[in-house]
């Protein structure tokens, strides 16, 4: 078999084995053959001598909200930023009145200027969308949701959002039930009770991250935890509970788990693993759930380290420094951060925390891949598509927004100085990032796919 590239010298990270030295061919984007170092592989298009790096599997982002910086070029600058930090798919949000007539040119544009691959979750916002959620799910190959119960009541309608109640949850959880696989997952703050936490921290002149954080406190999001896997577990609908943030919302999880049997996963983000609420960066880190005290940050690697989160998704939100230079109330919420997961799972899972890499890499690859049904990504596995990374794990760069490509001008980790990139990006075999920059190539011709699931 002739093949298209061949990767000799390499530590390859094979599942269930862990960093193996041996050689990969690829043939039409997929791994054809893993063989062991110095096998002869025969004549290859390209042959890329590793140097004893490792390779790892691309990272899966979960969790991005692309078009809400530029929407009519965020798929191009936001996955040659996803791509120069190593994540090579994303699920992005995509949410309308009537997703039958948007969803259409949204894949299209992503198909015309992403360099990585990428796929769709829906946001349901209304009655309409529970409605027609076996039909949009068949029709454009998307099997995984979103509710906001942050978009609830009055902070509902400041976004046009009517609907949103436990009954379009409860119905919500009903409709996907229905549709094999789905997967739906809800975004958990009791936005009610904020205001009266919010209001006197306002008055009292408080301008700070912590405050953001006191505004909408821990026990506020497993309040929600609990009501959306109570009503779950009522309807035998896998839920999933995105971006969790704090110890007590986790537990909550934990209870639950034990008081049935249907599936409960838990993502968490980079900068929950990463940033505490005093941290410096103020109001650029400003999201929700907010960032939260160090005890929290712990509680989320007891989590990776024990199972209990099952993926980590970024949360990118790629708008401008001039949104978030503002007080913290009036800073836009969210920050750009898809190129960030393995270099912050690098830096401060494996170097400082000791963190096996196998599991490192199941939460950033392996685990997204057979929740969504993505059964061609994941994994260094024969037959798989090609999605690889060269990785330093002793690299150490200095994070600056100027080099990181995003429609985002700015980072909430900007300055830090962080151990572990990756220094080559393979997308189904072809180099679209190397040495920190991305290819002609890929700038030329993107080349990306939609993963219809």
């Amino acid at each position: 078999m002739s093949l298209d590239l061949v990767l000799t010298n390499a530590q390859l990270m094979l599942p269930g084995q862990g960093l193996t030295l041996g050689a990969l061919g690829v043939k039409n984007g997929r791994i054809a053959v893993i063989a062991a170092h110095g096998a002869d592989l025969g004549a290859a298009a390209q042959t890329i001598d590793c140097g004893g790096l490792w390779v790892l599997p691309g990272v899966i982002d979960p969790h991005v909200h692309f078009g809400f910086g530029s929407p009519e070029t965020d798929f191009e600058t936001e996955a040659r930023t996803a791509a120069l930090g190593g994540t090579t798919s994303v699920l992005s949000f995509h949410r309308s009145k009537d997703i039958r007539e948007s969803c259409d040119a949204a894949r299209d544009r992503g198909e015309r200027q992403s360099c990585i691959d990428f796929g769709f979750h829906f946001g349901i916002t209304s009655q309409l969308h529970v409605q027609t959620l076996e039909e949009i799910s068949s029709r454009f190959g998307v099997n995984s949701y979103k509710l906001y119960m942050m978009y609830k009541g009055a902070a509902g309608l400041s976004k046009g959002f009517t609907d949103i109640d436990d009954g379009l949850l409860f119905e919500a959880l009903r409709a996907t039930a229905r549709i094999p696989g789905a997967i739906l997952g809800v975004h958990c703050e009791n936005v009610e009770v904020i205001p009266v936490l919010r209001d006197p921290l306002r008055a009292a002149g408080r301008d700070d991250l912590k405050a953001w954080n006191e505004q909408s406190p821990d026990f506020l999001e497993a309040e929600n935890v609990h009501r959306v896997c109570y009503f779950a577990s009522k309807t035998h609908t896998p839920v999933n509970i995105v971006h969790l943030s704090s110890r007590e919302a986790l537990d909550e999880v934990r209870r639950h788990r034990r008081r049935g049997t249907d599936p409960i996963y838990v993502e968490t983000c980079p900068h929950y693993l990463f940033l505490n609420d005093e941290s410096p960066a103020g109001p650029y880190a400003k999201v929700n759930p907010p960032v939260r005290g160090q005890d929290d940050v712990e509680a989320m690697w007891e989590g990776v380290l024990d199972g209990s989160i099952t993926t980590v998704g970024s949360d990118h939100v790629p708008r401008k420094r001039e949104t978030k230079d503002k007080d913290i109330w009036a800073a836009s919420n969210g920050f750009p951060g898809t190129g960030m997961i393995l270099p912050i799972l690098l830096h401060e899972g494996y170097h400082r925390r000791g963190v096996p890499l196998a599991r490192l890499v199941e939460i950033a690859s392996a685990t997204s891949a057979r929740l969504y049904n993505m059964p061609s990504k994941g994994g260094i596995v024969v037959g798989r598509d090609a999605d690889l990374l060269i990785v330093d794990p002793d690299l150490e760069r200095t994070v600056n927004p100027a080099e990181l490509q995003s429609h985002a001008d700015y980072s909430p980790y900007e300055g830090m100085t962080l151990k572990g990139w990756p220094v080559r990006t393979l997308v189904r075999g072809r180099t679209v990032m190397q040495d920190g920059r991305i290819t002609d190539d890929a700038r030329a011709h993107p080349g990306g796919r939609f993963l219809r699931r």
